[in-house]
């Protein structure tokens, strides 16, 4: 089917894949971005027409192929036109990489009814989701990490309720505090060696990590028995090889909790098409809370 583009979201993995130093496929020309939203106005045989005019917001629309949502149509395989419901089209182009890969960081290991949970960088796109998730799916306690006044008032703002300023707190033994001692048994990471030493003092046995970075220590050296020792799960998360039936689980989700206008969304800082250069360059500067999304018109 076909996708008339109305925004399109930029990752960091975008920037990086353009400057070269992430897996960069060899086609000769590549429009840039796996995630967008927008409506389908064509589609090919075998997809009902009924969809055409339908919102959807896409995933891995340039991942593993030449042509991404930087433009203003995009071809692609039915599965991968989500239907929108209860948000609007700026918000759906921010859910193919930040919410899935939140979902996935959280879910992969089951149910997070009655278990304690730590986001970190609870401010980012993708913590601002997995703050939500975990408390939309009945944790027993959502713990996230920010490192700004201006940040904690994003995550208060999305329902967190327990925000822990790692510059100026005692991380681990605030976590604990909050846990009434037991630590936390899932953890959404940004930085998995940045963060290491906090967790080893904070991890319950079984504890589950969903590890999408590690800006801190981008090569950590793994402690292995204390990992080994307390049975902990080290997941490496990338959201584009998401199992299917996980990835429909977190569809389903994201729809009721939308249609249930139960989500915050993230804050969107908008471009259009022309400044393409200078979203980029937003995003690589880091200081936007929230999402950079290029417009097409």
């Amino acid at each position: 089917m076909r996708v008339r583009v109305r925004y399109s979201g930029i990752n960091p993995s975008d920037c990086n894949r353009r400057r070269g130093i992430r897996d960069r496929p060899g086609y000769p020309l590549i429009i840039p971005h796996s995630d967008g939203a927008g409506v389908i106005d064509m589609v090919g045989e075998g997809v009902s027409r009924a969809r055409i005019g339908e919102p959807v917001w896409v995933w891995n629309a340039q991942r593993g192929r030449a042509f991404g949502t930087a433009a203003q149509f995009v071809a692609l395989p039915a599965a991968q036109a989500v239907p929108l419901k209860g948000a609007a089209l700026e918000a759906g182009a921010c859910f193919g990489v930040p919410a899935m890969t939140a979902y996935l960081s959280l879910f992969a290991d089951g149910s997070l009814e009655n278990r304690d949970v730590l986001v970190t960088g609870g401010a980012g796109a993708v913590g601002l989701y997995a703050v939500q998730f975990a408390r939309l799916a009945g944790a027993r306690t959502v713990i996230s990490t920010v490192s700004s006044e201006a940040k904690a008032r994003v995550v208060a703002e999305a329902g967190a309720p327990v925000i822990i300023n790692y510059r100026t707190d005692a991380v681990a033994e605030c976590i604990m505090r909050a846990t009434e001692g037991r630590g936390v048994d899932r953890i959404s990471e940004v930085d998995f060696g940045g963060n290491l030493k906090t967790t080893l003092a904070v991890m319950q046995q079984s504890c589950a990590i969903g590890a999408y970075a590690s800006k801190g220590a981008p090569e950590p050296v793994l402690p292995f028995y204390p990992l080994l020792f307390s049975n902990i799960v080290v997941r490496f998360i990338q959201c584009s090889m998401m199992l299917a039936a996980l990835r429909a689980a977190a569809m389903r989700d994201l729809q009721r909790w939308c249609e249930a206008d139960a989500l915050r969304h993230l804050d969107c800082v908008v471009r259009p098409i022309e400044d393409i250069a200078s979203a980029h360059e937003l995003v690589e500067g880091g200081a936007v809370i929230g999402k950079v999304l290029v417009e097409l018109p």
